[in-house]
């Protein structure tokens, strides 16, 4: 949604920030380092940048840093986009928000939080998910967790839930748009009639390394289909219907009390509390 916004490109998921940093402390390390990382990192291909005038741009930092490096990295790929601002949108990193925030003091964080049991439908359908329902629990319940203790030591953190992006776009996107000082543009609403072709950029093969079977093409567009779409209320309380009242008591026995917390209703109508 936020991509398709006049002045900011979003690129496909990077998860490099992290190793990218470390790659740049290194002493001595400098711009064929950094450059190095990134085009053998096996997500380069999705970026579809050019090495060279990221090497210059590497290049022309004085001095060279990690921070330096980032926003050429992001802002290449703005400019190839024909946008002025950038932003990311890859989840992991909402377990390394406080490094980012010293990175880039400019950024602004939004965490969108879905319910659980539906997060854990989702996952569960994807290469990377957990194997069953309490895997799921448990990793919804530590990733949410660890992200809102971390937005207690960051100065622009906005928490958002995606059921009221789905039952009502507009009003959720202004807020966003406001808190990361974006004017208002109706291409928002639009996205899904550019969806296909941003898509287009992660139409290959993925390698994921460590002797991994590789993603296929047409897997990772599968996983990505619901974008071409406009907003789907059918997305909401998935588990109501997909989920098989045993998963429900069993998602909830351990990620009970935060679903109570965040406001989301209970199957059984149990008080948060009763589940710590």
């Amino acid at each position: 949604m936020l991509d398709a916004h006049p002045q900011l490109a979003i690129p496909p998921e990077t998860h490099f920030i992290p190793e990218l940093v470390e790659v740049c402390q290194q002493p001595g390390a400098g711009p064929r380092e950094a450059l190095g990382f990134l085009t053998g990192y096996r997500r380069w291909d999705d970026f579809r940048l050019d090495p060279e005038e990221l090497r210059r741009r590497f290049e022309r930092l004085e001095p060279f840093t990690a921070p330096g490096a980032l926003r050429a990295f992001y802002g290449l790929y703005a400019e190839q986009a024909g946008k002025p601002r950038w932003g990311d949108k890859s989840p992991p990193y909402t377990r390394r928000m406080p490094l980012i925030a010293g990175l880039l003091p400019e950024a602004r964080f939004v965490h969108l939080i879905r319910d659980g049991r539906d997060v854990a439908l989702s996952l569960m359908e994807v290469h990377f998910g957990p194997d069953d329902v309490r895997g799921a629990a448990e990793r919804w319940t530590k990733w949410i967790d660890k992200a809102r203790r971390h937005a207690q030591r960051l100065p622009h953190y906005l928490e958002l839930r995606y059921e009221d992006l789905i039952a009502d776009t507009e009003p959720a996107l202004r807020a966003i748009c406001d808190f990361v000082e974006l004017p208002w543009d109706d291409a928002v609403l639009r996205y899904h009639e550019q969806a296909g072709e941003r898509m287009g950029e992660i139409t290959r093969d993925f390698e994921r390394g460590g002797g991994r079977d590789a993603v296929p093409a047409q897997v990772r567009a599968h996983q990505h289909r619901h974008v071409s779409q406009p907003p789907r209320g059918d997305r909401v309380a998935r588990w109501r219907s997909d989920m098989s009242a045993s998963d429900q008591a069993a998602f909830e026995e351990i990620a009970g009390g935060l679903l109570a917390d965040l406001g989301y209703p209970l199957a059984r109508g149990r008080a948060g509390a009763e589940w710590r």
